[in-house]
């Protein structure tokens, strides 16, 4: 079959399926009609060679009629009409392998009204915010902006048999590993650790206050859906954990995050994200320790991450640092800093 039939038998196919999730889950505000003005688009620019014509269709038929949604996740990720039309362009076995799992998303949320009662039954002043499933360029399967719940489903909606030949080297190399871990079966997992960040006051200033923010919202997910994602940082973090815990402190209070989030694995371990396992690993430990866990649960969601002070605090009562250690990886951090 070739994919222009596959795509149309696909849409007919998927139609039903899409509606239905998004019609009962409107109590919960999400919302998947991006994909679908996608695919319109994607069907329409693949079948035409003028390059201004291609972008024409691409804001014509996705970007313009985009929901909030869209517009937010551009936004929050600097997206542009250039970058669909490259990777459009460069990638279509990747696009092929992975539209029926980017239809089929929104159908595997179908709990989420029940994932985020459970969520508000922890944390009871949870504010609403709006879920949106769009295609982005390869580079999230879930932010936020505001009250706005981001996934990629591009991203999200893939699996082990997503195509990445395509793409460079090191691309093809953490796609594979991220495709590997079937996402779109973590999907109630994502969709909870980004409606935790909705609640939460970020990002931080240092590696730590940004570990924690991203170590807690993986932690009220776990609390909701019984289990972390499955990321290798997940696996490996606890059977590292003394390691890690050491040359974590020594970096914590970097200005960047490059060798611990949002990029290529660490070459000392191999494996990507290990600062979401060590914020994880903080707030565990405060939780824990505290004497009345709801209480703990509220702390751990409204801790302004954007206050370092505040972050420090909450590190130090978690014990997994002792203040002496914060001390003196602050002070080692100004040393290394130079004068300006």
């Amino acid at each position: 079959m070739n994919i222009r039939t596959w795509s149309a038998t696909l849409c007919c196919a998927m139609a039903g399926l899409l509606a239905a999730p998004v019609a009962a889950a409107q109590a919960e505000r999400l919302e998947a009609s991006d994909i679908a003005r996608f695919w319109t688009a994607y069907d329409a620019i693949r079948a035409n060679a003028d390059p201004a014509e291609k972008r024409r269709i691409l804001l014509r038929d996705y970007i313009e009629p985009g929901t909030p949604g869209l517009q937010a996740f551009m936004q929050a990720k600097g997206y542009t009409p250039e970058c669909y039309l490259q990777a459009i362009e460069r990638y279509p076995k990747f696009w092929a392998s992975v539209r029926a799992g980017t239809l089929a998303l929104a159908g595997k949320a179908a709990d989420a009204p029940q994932r985020i009662e459970t969520l508000r039954a922890l944390y009871p002043p949870l504010r609403p915010a709006t879920i949106y499933f769009a295609i982005g360029c390869l580079n999230s399967s879930g932010t936020t902006l505001g009250d706005k719940v981001l996934i990629g489903a591009e991203l999200a909606g893939g699996g082990p048999e997503t195509d990445v030949s395509e793409m460079a080297e090191a691309r093809r190399t953490n796609l594979g590993r991220f495709f590997a871990t079937r996402p779109s079966d973590g999907l109630p997992l994502l969709l909870v650790h980004e409606y935790v960040h909705t609640q939460q006051k970020g990002p931080g200033p240092t590696l730590l206050a940004q570990a924690v923010y991203e170590g807690a919202a993986d932690f009220v997910a776990e609390r909701v859906a019984g289990q972390l994602p499955p990321l290798d940082y997940a696996s490996y973090g606890p059977r590292n954990e003394a390691r890690l815990k050491r040359d974590f402190r020594a970096e914590m209070y970097d200005a960047g995050y490059d060798k611990w989030l949002y990029n290529a694995p660490d070459p000392r371990y191999g494996v990507r994200d290990l600062g979401y396992y060590m914020g994880y690993a903080i707030v565990r430990d405060y939780y824990a320790r505290a004497a009345d866990p709801q209480r703990a649960l509220r702390e751990i969601v409204e801790l302004d991450c954007t206050d370092q002070a505040a972050v420090d605090a909450f590190v130090q009562r978690s014990g997994f640092y002792s203040e002496a250690e914060l001390r003196a990886a602050a002070k080692a951090a100004r040393a290394a800093t130079p004068a300006r």
